[in-house]
């Protein structure tokens, strides 16, 4: 599994639909897990992103599929990121 990060905005759409149904983001958790991407961590956030998720995945191009088939339903906006945990990095560079 590798870690990636989710920076996720909400569009206008969206803010409506976290407003009127809250679950719902929830919801969208179990839908990437259905996809094969766990989230780890969740955060809702102020500033130039709504949430930041910190997610497993099996591959690169399983969180590519997701982020790809969450953002086409006009709902969000993502930037996702591959995360590396420190550690792993240190010993790379011994």
């Amino acid at each position: 599994m590798a870690t990636f990060v989710m920076l996720t905005r909400l569009t206008d759409q969206g803010a409506r639909t976290v407003k009127e149904s809250p679950g719902h983001i929830l919801e969208v958790n179990e839908q990437l897990a259905a996809m094969g991407v766990k989230v780890v961590q969740q955060y809702a956030v102020l500033g130039r992103y709504d949430f930041v998720n910190v997610v497993d995945a099996p591959s690169v191009d399983a969180v590519m599929k997701a982020s790809l088939e969450l953002g086409a339903r006009g709902s969000i906006r993502i930037e996702t990121l591959p995360a590396t945990p420190v550690a792993d990095l240190i010993g790379m560079l011994k």
